[in-house]
């Protein structure tokens, strides 16, 4: 591995790299999330968070978009503006991001080739981006467990669509560790490994279990919870 900018510049070899791919976070938005029945959506909502975490872990170019935000969608949600507070979705009216003007003009001026993205729903918002990108000479990985649709099998057709489109499937777990690719990288260790402890699980325990009982380590700390009181245009 050699260095790049101060970072350890990852091998490729076929494989995502901090350095090689852009990332798009596509139709992250209520009305989407609504629709969705083929997988637990506060899941969703969770990898989808993870997954931003590890973009600016990493600092990675990103690429953030809505649809008719107004008239039907809703706001991106707040748990993902939250990771990009001074960023501004490129809104779009198209169900096909690739059909926007300025949403392929924000991919195209990263440079990148490979694009990793999630959104919903798979069948649409993911599926006929991903055909065409494919079919301009873009590399495509489409995050799973960041995505969802209106049915299983809606769901489960979009994947095997793509996928035989010549798409890759992964997680967002799964990508932030081909990202991370080896322990020894303390540059970016402690970030992931926080990810890890606040978003996945068994797995997160695991390692809150290994820290303390294993290497002594204290426990993580969180914020002391605080009742919410009433906003004043509620009395």
């Amino acid at each position: 591995m050699s260095q790049n900018n101060g970072r350890v510049k990852r091998s490729e070899k076929g494989l995502l790299t901090p350095d090689n791919c852009v990332v798009a976070f596509i139709d992250h938005q209520p009305q989407m999330l609504f629709g969705v029945s083929n997988f637990d959506r506060q899941s969703i909502i969770n990898n989808v968070v993870a997954l931003a975490k590890a973009t600016r872990i990493f600092d990675l170019p990103v690429v953030l978009s809505t649809v008719e935000t107004k008239s039907f969608s809703g706001l991106m949600w707040p748990q993902l503006k939250a990771i990009f507070p001074d960023r501004e979705p490129i809104e779009r009216s198209s169900m096909n991001s690739w059909d926007d003007r300025n949403f392929v003009a924000a991919i195209e001026k990263t440079g990148k080739k490979k694009i990793v993205w999630s959104g919903l729903w798979t069948e649409t918002c993911i599926a006929l981006p991903t055909i065409q990108a494919l079919h301009d000479g873009y590399e495509i990985y489409v995050v799973e467990d960041c995505c969802g649709d209106v049915s299983q099998l809606s769901h489960d057709n979009a994947m095997r669509r793509v996928v035989q489109a010549g798409a890759k499937p992964v997680t967002s777990l799964s990508t932030m560790l081909e990202w991370q690719r080896d322990w020894a990288q303390t540059d970016t260790y402690d970030a992931v490994m926080d990810v890890v402890k606040n978003h996945y699980g068994a797995y997160g325990m695991g390692v809150e279990y290994a820290y303390t009982m294993v290497h002594d380590a204290a426990p993580s700390v969180y914020p002391e919870y605080e009742v919410l009181q009433p906003a004043v245009a509620h009395k």
